[in-house]
This record gives C-alpha cells, sequence and structure tokens, in this order.
C-alpha cells in the first residue's frame, strides 16, 4: 500500500538497504594514516636510541669513574699467589716486585705469546734466576681476558689456592674480575691496578688516544656484563682449544722449563 500525504504528494520512498559496517576508505583517508604511523615508528625509534644513548653515556661514566678511583692496596693482606694479566710489560714488573716483597708463595704469569721465552720474560723484569727457576710459572694457554680467567682457574685448581692476588691494568680489572668470578666462583680474588701514567688526572679525558681505550674497555666490560647476566657460553678463549693456532708451547709451564 503506497502512503499519500494529506496534500496528495506521494512521500520520497524511504532507503531500506542496510548502513554498511564501515564506510569505505578514501585514498587521502589512508594515506593520512600511513603518515601517523610513520611518525610514530620514527618517534620510537628517536626514542629507543635516546634511550640507549643516555644509558651508555651514563654507564661509561660510571665505568670510568670506578677506574680513576681504583688504587694500590696500602697493604695486602695474606695471599697465596700472585697472578700477572700481560698486556703491558709494567703489569709484570709490578707482579715480579711484589713477588720479590714476599707477596704470595707462587706467581702465575698468564696470557704469555708461545713465543716468549722465560729468559725473554726474566730479562724484561728484575726477577732473579733463582725467582723464576722456583717459583714463576707462565701460562702459553690464554689468549684474550675469557681465556685468562680459565687459565688462572685452572691452575689455582692445581695448586689448590684460596686466595689470589690479581695484577693487570686499572682500566682491565672490572672486565678481568667478572670473568675470573664467573670462571672460579671460589677463591677470593684481590687486585692490585697498575696506573698507566696517561691515566693519572682528568687530563686524559682529552687524549683521544686514552679515550679510545677507554671506550673500547667499556665496550668489552658491557658485553662481558651482558654475556654474564644472560648466561651465555662463550668460547675459552684458550689457545689450544682454537683450530690453527700455534701450539708450540701450550698450557702453564714453570718458567725454568720456558727458558728456551
Amino acid at each position: 500500500m503506497v502512503e499519500v500525504s494529506t496534500n496528495g504528494t506521494t512521500p520520497p520512498a524511504h532507503d531500506t538497504a542496510p548502513p554498511r559496517d564501515h564506510p569505505q576508505e578514501t585514498p587521502v583517508r589512508a594515506r593520512g594514516k600511513a603518515d601517523r604511523w610513520a611518525r610514530r615508528s620514527v618517534s620510537l625509534v628517536l626514542f629507543v636510541l635516546f634511550a640507549v644513548a643516555v644509558l651508555s653515556i651514563g654507564g661509561f661514566l660510571q665505568f670510568a669513574e670506578q677506574v680513576a678511583s681504583l688504587r694500590p692496596p696500602e697493604q695486602i693482606d695474606s695471599t697465596d699467589a700472585i697472578v700477572v694479566l700481560t698486556g703491558g710489560s709494567q703489569r709484570i714488573d709490578h707482579g715480579v716486585s711484589l713477588f720479590n716483597g714476599g707477596v704470595g708463595k707462587r706467581m702465575l704469569i698468564s696470557g704469555v705469546n708461545p713465543r716468549t721465552s722465560g729468559a725473554t720474560l726474566k730479562n724484561m723484569t728484575a726477577g732473579s734466576d733463582e725467582l723464576f727457576d722456583c717459583c714463576v710459572d707462565i701460562g702459553y694457554d690464554a689468549i684474550d681476558t675469557i681465556g685468562n680467567a680459565n687459565e688462572t682457574a685452572r691452575w689455582i685448581a692445581e695448586h689448590g689456592f684460596s686466595r689470589v692476588l690479581i695484577v693487570t691494568s686499572n682500566y682491565h680489572v672490572p672486565r678481568s674480575l667478572l670473568e675470573l668470578r664467573r670462571a672460579d666462583p671460589k677463591t677470593a680474588f684481590d687486585v692490585y691496578p697498575v696506573t698507566l701514567a696517561d691515566l693519572r688526572g682528568e687530563d686524559w679525558l682529552f687524549k683521544p688516544e686514552v679515550m679510545r681505550v677507554m671506550i673500547s674497555e667499556y665496550a668489552k666490560y658491557a658485553w662481558a656484563w651482558v654475556r654474564a647476566t644472560a648466561g651465555t657460553k662463550t668460547a675459552t678463549g684458550l689457545r689450544t682449544d682454537q683450530a690453527g693456532a700455534d701450539l708450540s708451547k701450550d698450557g702453564i709451564v714453570s718458567a725454568g722449563a720456558a727458558a728456551h
């Protein structure tokens, strides 16, 4: 039945088609949504990069402050042995000097190049023939700080030591202790930081070469911390586990046996 209005005209028919749930999106509207999504993504990336930069700078400053505050102990408590981590003749000099002064019963020089003999090491320091022949061991197996830690842990276990003094550069102390305590959590490790002349005072901040060393060491320390926190397994850092490594001398030998 057709409805007729009072004035005799037929009213317009009602639209009986069901409404569409989602009106068709125009190209302009779609492009606007894509632009907003892109802007939000860029903002998020920039925020993450900014946060990482702030954390990295803050972490580096804390690391630098820790390194700068390290000082050799005025008095060394009873210790079983000394371990020198190679990386500079000053470290070995300090280790031999401490040993000559009656610190420890035995000394390990860890991470020595296989081409370096015990006689060469002795000539580099003030150590006597008697000292090197009786009480100094040379570790040829370690190729990095992880290797130093594993080589040292093995040496400690062989001799039954419980307290060891670590001699290394001050900037190397945080990472060394991290790796050593991971490799050997039972042993008590004390440190004797060797402070290079370039790292005394605050002027090293303006020395590009020193800054390069510090930034590089901080990056290595941060990565070591991440690995330790995550419990990630790593290579042993030992020469005997590396394919194609120079094994003309390997393991730990007495300085007398390594004289040639």
